[in-house]
């Protein structure tokens, strides 16, 4: 049966067979809809939309920032980590019931925020500015992993040399232009979740092979990070933690447009009222939470895990990370504690574990960027040969920006860390506008219970108060 045929029964045979939906996900047709499974086993194969995520998520803010504030302060932050992935999972799925009960993803939903200047939302004007936060972030990560190959395979024989970084980097953006010109999520879905469990794997398999080394970590350094604390002058690198690690604005708006393309709004269908649609919402919403967690569990356990390793190896050793010098110095973290033969090994693990940040970002990115230009009036979005014809042009014109920032600046760091800040600013539109939507336009019926209103109020203060730092530190 395909995801296209109307409902017959609530059997679990009776649900779409691939898990995605065939035709244009962004029409709710009511022949579309289907019954959603219940309990775990069942739901397995519908989950995937927070695998992309976790593949934008699991890259820059780990291996770079994440590395890097630990680092700096040792285990004393590693609380932040927790607290910067969970406090956002909040926004992240009440976002996602908007866009699930709507069919819309989450940047028209900002659109609809008070007040509107010329017609459109002071949010709007904010989000299609972002393209510059895109440019500084995804620009730093794919500069960084053309470091990491041109120090594996040097061309012209300096690895530090602009032309052998700039031509990595540019073999890169070409490779995922050729990728993403494809624009099906079922691929998209596959890549993210065969890249992000092997990363996962990776990461987590060396936090617990540097116990054997000189650099062991111990349950009282476990607990001594789980302290609330901040060092003097790590205020700036921990915001910009916060903005890279877990899902930031970038992921949360994302996360809508795989929501949608994934399936769960058209097999929802259109909201007639009834009380079918609220039962069937509220299933899929279900389906969609158990994804958003289970991407929880994964980018926190490898943010974590590359925390550590910065807390223990390179700091314990003083080691600053800087500059182009960036990921030589994190490969230290291999090279001090299993010997000079791993350091091969770890620069193509970098490189992977980077540039699936950018495989991931190039479709969601672009997709955000070309919702943001159909609310200014650039196209229609609801006519699906010119949405597909947008976001293949941008999957283009997008990456070779990303590129040539990349190649200009000569480092990765100063780049990850500017997105970082900027990130957090656009969290607080982001958490404005999904707190906004969520009192005034997601049918009661399918919101979940006060305890979950705490948390999304306190995820949003929290994330809003966070992203003004940023702004005055950045201003000031």
């Amino acid at each position: 049966m395909s995801a296209a045929e109307p409902m017959q029964s609530t059997e679990e045979a009776d649900l779409p067979d691939t898990g995605v939906i065939q035709d244009d996900p962004y029409v709710l047709d009511p022949a579309k809809v289907q019954d959603p499974p219940k309990g775990w086993g069942p739901s397995i194969k519908f989950l995937g939309p927070g695998m992309i995520t976790s593949a934008a998520v699991v890259g820059s803010g780990e291996l770079i920032t994440a590395t890097t504030l630990g680092a700096k302060v040792g285990m004393m932050l590693l609380w932040l980590v927790f607290v910067s992935t969970f406090v956002k999972v909040a926004v992240q799925i009440e976002l996602a019931r908007w866009s699930i009960s709507t069919g819309k993803p989450g940047i028209f939903g900002y659109n609809q925020v008070p007040p509107k200047i010329f017609g459109r939302s002071w949010a709007s004007y904010i989000v299609i500015l972002m393209f510059i936060q895109f440019m500084a972030s995804q620009g730093g990560v794919v500069g960084a992993a053309g470091v990491a190959m041109s120090m594996l395979l040097p061309i012209g024989g300096d690895p530090f040399s602009a032309l052998s970084i700039g031509i990595w980097v540019w073999i890169f953006i070409v490779l995922a232009i050729i990728i993403h010109q494809i624009n099906k999520y079922e691929l998209i879905e596959k890549l993210s979740t065969w890249l992000v469990v092997l990363v996962t794997f990776l990461i987590v398999l060396m936090v617990f092979g540097i116990q054997f080394t000189e650099f062991a970590w111990t349950a009282t350094d476990l607990a001594d990070g789980m302290r609330f604390r901040i060092a003097a002058g790590s205020m700036g690198i921990a915001l910009s933690m916060f903005g890279l690690t877990g899902v930031g604005a970038g992921e949360i708006s994302g996360y809508t447009f795989w929501c949608v393309e994934k399936g769960y709004a058209a097999w929802t269908g259109p909201n007639d009222g009834s009380d079918e649609w609220v039962a069937r919402a509220r299933g899929w919403i279900s389906v969609m939470k158990k994804d958003a967690w289970v991407s929880w569990v994964i980018y926190t356990l490898s943010t974590a895990s590359f925390y550590m390793l910065g807390a223990t190896v390179l700091h314990k050793q003083s080691l600053v990370v800087e500059g182009n010098e960036l990921i030589l110095t994190i490969s230290r973290i291999f090279t001090d504690t299993l010997g000079a033969w791993v350091g091969p090994v770890f620069l193509v693990f970098a490189a992977v574990a980077l540039y699936k940040t950018i495989l991931a970002n190039v479709p969601g990115l672009s997709r955000q960027t070309a919702a943001s230009l159909a609310v200014f009036g650039a196209y229609d979005w609801t006519n699906a040969k010119s949405r597909n014809k947008t976001m293949r042009v941008l999957m283009v014109i997008m990456p070779i920006c990303w590129g040539l920032l990349a190649t200009v600046v000569n480092s990765p760091l100063v780049l990850v860390i500017l997105g970082g800040t900027l990130n957090a600013i656009y969290l607080m539109v982001v958490a404005v506008a999904t707190v906004y939507l969520s009192f005034t336009q997601t049918d009661k019926r399918i919101k979940d219970g006060h305890v979950f209103m705490v948390y999304l109020i306190i995820s949003g203060i929290a994330i809003f108060a966070v992203g003004a730092i940023g702004l005055h530190d950045t201003l000031f």
